[in-house]
């Protein structure tokens, strides 16, 4: 804890009302000792209790007394000297001033824990709050998975895996009605940094003929593997590649990840 804040947080005063462990005494002491900051701060508080005492029990120094006497002697003759009064009242001042300050300091602890508990709620709060829509935006995303798994109108086609990663694979959900195309490609590894996966569609006769559908982008921040691509209104099979970021024009069959016939 820095020493500003030892001052903003009311330990100091606690210390000076003698309300700290033994442990936290010691602390404060060492800390006092190495800053001047801390230091000229505990005797001010120190100073305030003696001036908040003198309030509920003031009095005249000697020398401010016989000041006082001899002013009066000069205009109104001899002063009967009287003794002077106990000083239980400025005993009773102190007792109230450190009885008022100790309920000071008792307050400002108890302020600091209650500051300190509707902070943590408030954290923990928010912390909910997150967790919360974390889990409705990926409950909504199952449901999709799902329907999309689900749907009787679909074409699936499974991808396997070619000579440059033979153990991925990939499915097509493929609505020839709607045109609508889906990619699970929770079988493919995570592209390196810079590289995307590209889908294409293909026309194998009269000689191959490949078109983009789409890339496969934030791979990793997409839980569920499922991506939508364009539309295609024909297709005799579909493959995936591996490509520089941004997609190239035209396959690169030496990157050929998944390939599989409608």
């Amino acid at each position: 804890m820095e020493a500003q804040e030892y001052i903003e947080s009311g330990i100091l005063e606690l210390y000076v009302y003698g309300l700290l462990s033994e442990k936290e005494n010691i602390e404060i002491t060492e800390l006092a000792k190495n800053n001047d900051q801390v230091n000229q701060e505990i005797i001010s508080i120190e100073k305030a209790i003696i001036a908040l005492s003198s309030s509920f029990s003031p009095f005249h120094s000697v020398a401010n007394f016989e000041k006082i006497k001899a002013r009066l002697e000069l205009k109104h003759g001899k002063l009967v000297d009287m003794k002077p009064a106990s000083n239980w009242t400025q005993y009773v001042g102190w007792a109230a001033s450190v009885l008022l300050l100790l309920g000071l300091g008792y307050q400002t602890l108890e302020l600091t824990k209650t500051k300190e508990a509707i902070s943590t709620v408030g954290n923990e709060k928010n912390k909910i709050e997150r967790n919360y829509a974390y889990l409705g935006q990926q409950n909504e995303e199952m449901k999709k998975s799902l329907n999309i798994v689900r749907d009787i109108k679909n074409t699936n086609v499974t991808l396997g895996g070619q000579a440059v990663s033979p153990t991925s694979y990939a499915k097509v959900y493929w609505n020839q009605e709607t045109k609508t195309i889906y990619i699970d490609a929770k079988g493919l590894p995570t592209p390196p940094k810079g590289m995307v996966y590209q889908v294409w569609s293909l026309k194998l006769s009269p000689v191959l003929t490949p078109t983009s559908i789409g890339l496969l982008d934030n791979f990793e921040a997409n839980s569920q593997k499922i991506f939508a691509v364009s539309q295609t209104d024909s297709a005799e099979a579909f493959g995936i590649t591996l490509e520089p970021a941004g997609g190239s024009p035209t396959p690169t069959m030496e990157q050929l990840y998944t390939l599989g016939k409608v």
